[in-house]
């Protein structure tokens, strides 16, 4: 393996997002740099573990397996309830486009449920639990938290930004201002483990080992969220070490019970994916047709997402992507933060043949995984506000700074990726 000139130009982006971080930060005299250096040697250690370790490799590899065994067992159930819109059965027609038979509905969202119920039922069994201890520990000593935002931390991998501080929903009240803030920008930083499997259905076609990349992305961008929350607000000099320890709001009376409980939390998540991305397309819609009034630019048509490429290229650039892809890796960045990632994962799918090169396609998965994005500040703002009723105030004026420490977090995690050579990721 051998570094080239692109590889090191992920270094840029490291450089700018440090520094967009610093320039907005409550305290600049207080950089952190031992937890700069200990978070970006956590998750370069992280990549190299994973994709360079012949047994982590393995272990990715039965990643995807699990991941595919999981959507087609998703599909068999939607199948039975929903038959050929499920994709598993023939249409009864004759299709002069079969691409059109992909409905995110009947593909991508049934996923959701499954996943939600398994996860219910892995923490029923402990397995999950045992997890979350583990890369809490982690964190707690490589970089500096207390025990109980390190539990919550770890958790929000796998649970979601705000189901992973329900887990020391006994310590809220007493979390400082910047540990707080760290949990706000990790849960925007990271995905949940709902969906990591539904962005997996969307990327499989085009992007080998598409389970092992979404699960290392939301792995290696909680240290990244931690870092650029201490930058923005630094650590405050009262807070004491605690040891880990895990809450037990989420009990189930059984396995059963867990299943049935975890469906129903998976239906919530669900629906609200389903109505955020009607509602914000709808409005990009909206907006684009507002925009035909103005004259063409460039031989076409101005639209929010050309808009959004010209403004997000230069990042686009500073985190790996060649110049010539800047603009169209630009627009997916702007479309994750003013839509979702699932919007655009969805168009970053459909770049198999477009204007991304494979190695641009790996990068742009990890800046683009994860849940900072305009629709997720409301759900953080009320998730935290039903936790922590008492602190209101605090969590509204925090939430946009969030938004931006967590949109950052995944761009450094894909800077990164970006430095490493190519062909640590290529299939084993």
């Amino acid at each position: 393996m051998t570094l080239s000139n692109v590889n090191l130009q992920g270094l840029i982006g490291v450089f700018v997002v440090l520094a967009m971080c610093w320039a907005i930060s409550e305290d600049r005299k207080r950089f952190p740099v031992v937890l700069t250096v200990g978070s970006l040697l956590v998750q370069v250690g992280l990549i190299l573990l994973l994709f360079g370790a012949p047994v982590a490799r393995s272990a990715l590899s039965g990643v995807n397996g699990a991941v595919d065994a999981l959507g087609s067992s998703a599909q068999s159930g939607t199948s039975f309830v929903f038959g050929y819109l499920a994709g598993q059965a023939p249409p009864p027609y004759a299709l002069e486009r079969p691409q059109a038979v992909f409905v995110f509905a009947f593909r991508v969202l049934p996923v959701i449920l499954v996943v939600c119920a398994l996860s219910a039922l892995l923490w029923h069994w402990r397995i999950l639990k045992w997890a979350t201890q583990g890369f809490g520990f982690l964190f707690q000593k490589t970089l500096g938290l207390r025990g109980p935002p390190a539990l919550a931390v770890a958790a929000t991998i796998f649970m979601g930004q705000v189901e992973g501080p329900i887990f020391i929903r006994a310590y809220l009240d007493r979390l400082s201002r910047s540990e707080l803030f760290t949990l706000m920008s990790v849960g925007l930083a990271c995905v949940s483990g709902s969906t990591m499997v539904a962005y997996v259905t969307i990327l499989k076609d085009i992007l080998p080992n598409a389970g092992a990349h979404i699960l290392t992305a939301s792995i290696i961008s909680a240290p990244a969220g931690v870092l650029l929350a201490r930058i923005i607000v630094p650590a405050d000099k009262s807070e004491t070490k605690a040891e880990v320890e895990l809450g037990d709001d989420r009990r189930y009376s059984s396995a059963i019970d867990a299943v049935i409980r975890g469906t129903g939390d998976g239906l919530t998540v669900l629906l609200n994916v389903a109505a955020t991305l009607i509602v914000f397309v709808a409005f990009m819609a909206l907006l684009d047709r507002l925009l035909t009034v103005l004259p063409p630019v460039d031989g076409g048509p101005i639209t929010v997402e050309r808009v959004l490429g010209y403004a997000f290229a230069p990042l686009a650039y500073a985190i790996g992507v060649p110049w010539a892809e800047a603009h169209a890796a630009g627009g997916l960045l702007g479309v994750k933060l003013v839509l979702t990632e699932f919007t655009a994962f969805i168009d970053l799918s459909q770049s198999a043949t477009g204007p991304l090169s494979p190695h641009a396609r790996v990068i742009m998965t990890y800046a683009l995984c994860g849940f900072a994005n305009i629709a997720s500040v409301g759900i953080t703002v009320s998730g935290f506000s039903v936790l922590i009723p008492e602190r209101r105030n605090e969590i509204v004026g925090l939430a946009w700074k969030a938004l931006l420490a967590g949109f950052l977090a995944t761009c450094l995690t894909a800077s990164l990726v970006g430095l490493a050579p190519q062909d640590l990721f290529a299939a084993p």
